[in-house]
């Protein structure tokens, strides 16, 4: 038991940059607090003690502002930031290392029996406000954008948005491959990957992508020809290609400009 908890606390550390100390930790994150009186309440729920399981997810949710029935299953390291409004189903099903946000509903569409709530895989993140629906699988590394809403299943590493839930995001094997040969590319030419992240919608770090790419390219045929003057008894392509760095498209006065704006803007607005 004391394993899980400490298990738990870390895993805050890990997800939540606010957290400070272990004592702050213990005392002011009811997320946690919800976790372990489920893990009671779930006890007891599978002996049979059913009243007394939901008496003390009831005492949970006065207690936490946060709704567990005790039927739910709950995997390792699960997070709940914030956590109040948070409804999790009897029947949801949360794997390892889950994160949900505020105000998430873990909820069924039909008063039916059975299994009637979502399943989340390992590494699930549910943005604040998102409510998912039914008795749908959120499968490995899925995401939820802050108050869309989810009633159908959602693909490995894929990220959904809006009302209802609509795939934005799948990283696909051909895409990570895409990437890494971009990520390759770019450290050649000096670039600091971040400026072709996947995870980047921005459409300009798209075009610097596809840039890198048409470069990297135009090298290779370069590097070619050059070979084959030099086994003709040429000789070209002495001298090897700099090196580019960032600093060399950084405008100074720019970024003077920019700190400027920065520093007057009121943060107390």
């Amino acid at each position: 038991m004391f394993e899980r908890i400490k298990e738990d606390i870390q895993s805050v550390f890990h997800r939540d940059p606010a957290a400070r100390t272990t004592f702050e930790v213990l005392t002011n994150y009811p997320g946690l607090h919800a976790i372990w009186l489920h893990r009671l309440a779930h006890k007891l729920w599978k002996s049979n003690w059913l009243w007394l399981a939901r008496s003390i997810s009831t005492f949970s949710r006065w207690l936490t502002g946060i709704e567990i029935h005790p039927g739910a299953t709950l995997g390792r390291r699960f997070f709940i930031d914030h956590g109040m409004g948070v409804v999790i189903g009897e029947t949801a099903e949360i794997g390892n290392d889950v994160t949900l946000y505020h105000s998430v509903t873990l909820g069924g569409t039909s008063w039916n029996g059975g299994k009637r709530h979502p399943t989340l895989e390992d590494n699930v993140v549910v943005g604040a406000g998102a409510k998912v629906l039914g008795p749908i699988t959120m499968h490995k590394g899925a995401k939820v954008g802050s108050n869309s809403v989810v009633v159908k299943d959602v693909p490995e590493n894929a990220t959904v948005i809006g009302i209802p839930g609509r795939i934005v995001v799948q990283k696909q094997q051909k895409d990570q491959d895409k990437h890494q040969h971009r990520d390759k590319i770019a450290r050649k030419y000096g670039f600091d990957a971040y400026a072709v992240a996947p995870d980047n919608p921005d459409p300009v770090a798209n075009a610097i992508g596809v840039m890198l790419e048409h470069v990297h390219l135009i090298d290779t045929k370069v590097e070619e020809m050059c070979k084959e003057i030099n086994k003709m008894g040429g000789t070209v392509c002495g001298d090897s290609l700099p090196s580019i760095n960032l600093d060399n498209f950084q405008d100074s006065d720019l970024v003077d400009d920019f700190q400027k704006e920065k520093d007057a803007f009121d943060p107390s607005i």
